[in-house]
């Protein structure tokens, strides 16, 4: 059930958190989390604006994937929750939909697959009748200082999950999507404003945004509209998996914020962009920086 926010300053609803120093091994779990990361739990109010809609969301399991899980249900929309191996989060997440009334499915496995993404998308219609709205939000980055660090096979296996998977579900999703239906796309600050120990998932970041403005148009004559968000810094799982424990402490210092985004604060702007009130919006990079810099 939803709580009714109060109307209470910014800073209070999301003040300046205290991150201890702290590390994950792959793929990182949300329960580790020191402090807890805010889906939404308390705060997300919905008002229908998704009601009825069947929707897909990679890399559901926790963090904005959560967080935008949590905030469609409450909207009136069902999820397939679509996640790695981490069958804990996972499953808090479903029970989070189904908190909200609405239907959760849950389905492991790797997107760098084209058929585990076709299973994805199959299940899906067997089990909801039609695809709505497709989020691909799955991302994997393992940074390093230099060149000879990134492997071959990491290269690959960051494209695989953060690129090529968006291309398998976006071929096998839309046959079964109609007009007004939405694919939202989930990019970086670093598409704009690279790292280099991100190099080559900062480089995945630049081509999602290629591909979501070439896709827009390809998709206008059916009348599926396809955009995308751009966070900066946000606390969610990805971030003590793959940075060392001195950078979790100071992480999303350099915002205007002085702090990171929390995965609540991320989760309306997919709500708008998969409702009818965008329907004038498509090919579209939201950012949500914490003012780093313009997109």
């Amino acid at each position: 059930m939803a709580t009714k926010q109060a109307q209470q300053d910014p800073k209070e609803l999301h003040p300046q958190p205290s991150f201890p120093e702290q590390k994950q091994k792959f793929p990182g779990k949300e329960s580790e989390m020191r402090p807890y990361a805010d889906h939404g739990e308390e705060s997300y109010v919905g008002s229908g604006k998704l009601e009825g809609m069947k929707s897909i969301i990679t890399g559901g399991d926790s963090g904005i994937g959560r967080a935008v899980a949590l905030a469609f249900a409450r909207e009136g929309a069902d999820v397939l929750i679509s996640y790695y191996n981490e069958d804990d989060d996972a499953a808090e997440t479903a029970r989070l939909v189904e908190e909200a009334g609405r239907k959760a499915i849950r389905l492991g496995g790797d997107i760098g697959s084209e058929e585990h993404c076709q299973r994805i998308v199959q299940q899906a219609v067997d089990e909801f009748g039609t695809i709505d709205i497709l989020v691909n939000n799955a991302a994997f980055q393992m940074p390093h200082e230099k060149l000879e660090d990134f492997t071959s096979e990491q290269f690959e296996h960051t494209f695989r999950t953060n690129l090529f998977a968006m291309f398998y579900l976006v071929k096998a999703a839309v046959p079964h999507m109609k007009e007004g239906s939405s694919i939202i796309n989930t990019a970086s600050i670093q598409a704009f404003n690279p790292s280099p120990n991100l190099l080559d998932y900062a480089s995945t970041k630049s081509a999602i945004v290629g591909f979501t403005k070439a896709l827009a148009k390809m998709l206008m004559e059916q009348g599926i509209r396809v955009n995308a968000v751009a966070p900066g810094p946000v606390w969610t799982p990805l971030i003590p998996m793959s940075f060392e424990e001195e950078k979790t402490s100071s992480f999303g210092e350099n915002t205007v914020f002085s702090r990171p985004a929390q995965p609540a604060e991320l989760a309306p702007i997919y709500v708008l962009l998969a409702s009818p009130q965008a329907s004038y919006i498509t090919g579209e990079v939201y950012g949500a920086t914490g003012g780093k810099t313009p997109l």
